[in-house]
């Protein structure tokens, strides 16, 4: 692995820090936070040159620098994983390099390098291709982020919930809920997805939006940088590479004005806050997939033409395979989830269920250790399957999913018979049950028959089915944890206690 001395050749002349673990990061994370609150609240004030004024500060601020190279180097996945110049930062001592030789960069001194392209595999099996920047650029632009993501935030629209701070999949899954729900007249979807989104958005129209951001030729040259392939480099005329950690947030620039395309028409009253109009089409996006709520099947059909303008001044068109018009009642796939309503008794009835496709990739994951670990150790598979188990019951936590939970506690127990055939195959199932399964040693389930290490009889493999099912709080209209004023302490408190409930799972 090469030094980073190697790499970043200055010297430094303002005070350096010795000792990463004696930072006050709650001194630090705090100052971050309110200036980005402030960067927020000026753009809805209007007030462009104290905004600019903001983010200029942002860009110079060594707290900044010290929690992008946390993120980069320590708390982000790809933490490990090095650019084109093969560099990795996995120590306190080399953190700490990296600072006192960063603190005198300015943004003006980036020269962004290509990125490192890789792939990783898709669900339909085809590949997606990632580009991997060089640990500099990362640590930059995750300064460039933190000045740049508040003023947009404030302008966001209120249906976009990809890749933004406090909004997830689940928030996308309930607006669904919400918009869809009984006594709704809208029955017809249409489903859309972009086409290769990330490799196709348009440069000049990302540049356009950004207006006169303070490190705009900063993530023009990013844009520009290409990546390299097989050891052979590749312009980039279009897109904004994914892995990039400004990417998103690009892409999420570039994808904003949906609503006003589409002439989607909200009302506003003391009770309800902001709604749609009665007559308006609902929109739900989460990065580049979105669907459009119709009354009627000719509203839905048409929603593809009013669509161009908004594709063309992007760079960008639909997927055929996944853009169609579908009944509410024949049901759609939306973020691995699938939303239907059901005929019943009282009429008909919106549920909302784990797809199929994603049952069945979560059961092809718990297949794969299984094969991987054949012939280890019991206590192995435990380790390596509970995180597994706890994080697909986690997502699906909040729709209906206690019958698939038992089904999938069903696969697990059929799989770990079949395992055991193997690793003991002259011993009885008396044997085998009394050597490998234990009651819960908390006492808090009543099963009797829970896997357990017999080497560790606190190794426990947890069942699915210990989940709660908890509805999903939703996050109001725009409202946004950069925004103090209206960030409602109560949504936090929720969502904690949730946490704290999904995180325990015999609580």
């Amino acid at each position: 692995m090469k030094t980073i001395e190697n790499i970043f050749n200055m010297s430094a002349t303002s005070p350096r820090i010795m000792d990463w673990y004696s930072i006050n990061w709650r001194k630090i994370n705090k100052y971050v936070r309110r200036l980005r609150q402030r960067i927020f609240r000026a753009e809805q004030l209007g007030q462009s040159r104290k905004v600019k004024k903001l983010q200029r500060l942002m860009l110079r601020s060594k707290a900044n620098l010290l929690l992008s190279i946390k993120r980069v180097t320590q708390t982000n996945k790809g933490k490990r994983t090095a650019g084109v110049d093969g560099v990795k930062v996995v120590t306190e001592w080399e953190r700490v390099e990296l600072f006192n030789l960063l603190k005198d960069y300015t943004i003006k001194h980036v020269k962004p390098q290509p990125a490192k392209r890789i792939y990783i595999p898709k669900k339909n099996g085809k590949l997606r291709p990632l580009g991997i920047p060089i640990i500099k650029d990362r640590i930059f632009q995750s300064v460039v982020k933190n000045a740049l993501e508040p003023q947009w935030e404030s302008k966001f629209e209120s249906i976009a919930y990809g890749f933004r701070p406090k909004r997830s999949a689940h928030d996308a899954i309930r607006q669904l809920y919400v918009k869809l729900r009984r006594g709704s007249k809208k029955q017809w979807i249409f489903e859309g997805d972009f086409k290769g989104c990330f490799d196709n958005l348009n440069h000049e129209y990302i540049m356009t939006c950004i207006g006169d951001f303070p490190a705009k030729d900063t993530i023009r040259m990013w844009l520009k940088a290409g990546y390299i392939d097989n050891n052979v480099f590749n312009e980039t005329n279009t897109g904004t590479p994914q892995g990039g950690i400004i990417s998103p947030l690009l892409a999420n620039i570039a994808l904003d004005g949906m609503e006003e395309e589409l002439g989607v028409e909200y009302k506003f009253n003391n009770k309800q806050g902001y709604f749609l109009k009665e007559n308006s089409i609902g929109v739900v996006k989460y990065a580049d997939d979105f669907v459009v709520l119709c009354k009627t099947k000719d509203e839905a059909k048409s929603i593809y033409d009013k669509l161009k303008p908004y594709l063309e001044k992007r760079g960008l068109t639909l997927a055929e395979d996944k853009t169609k018009t579908t009944h509410i009642e024949d049901g759609f796939d939306f973020l691995g989830f699938n939303i239907r309503q059901y005929k019943s008794i009282k009429g008909m009835v919106l549920l909302i269920k784990p797809s199929k496709s994603s049952i069945k990739k979560a059961k092809e994951t718990i297949k794969g250790v299984f094969k991987q670990y054949r012939g280890r150790p019991i206590g192995e598979i435990i380790t390596k399957l509970n995180p597994i188990i706890r994080g697909i019951g986690n997502y699906w936590s909040s729709v209906i999913a206690k019958d698939i939970y038992s089904s999938i506690d069903s696969y697990v127990w059929l799989k770990t018979m079949k395992y055991f055939k193997v690793l003991h195959p002259k011993k009885s199932w008396r044997w085998r049950f009394k050597r490998y399964f234990k009651t819960d040693y908390t006492g808090v389930s009543k099963d009797k028959w829970i896997l357990t290490d017999p080497k560790n009889n606190k190794n426990q493999l947890m069942k699915m089915n210990w989940i709660p099912i908890v509805r999903h709080p939703l996050i109001k209209f725009k409202n946004s944890p950069d925004d103090p004023s209206c960030y409602l302490a109560i949504y936090l408190v929720l969502k904690t206690l949730i946490k704290l409930k999904l995180t325990n799972p015999l609580f």
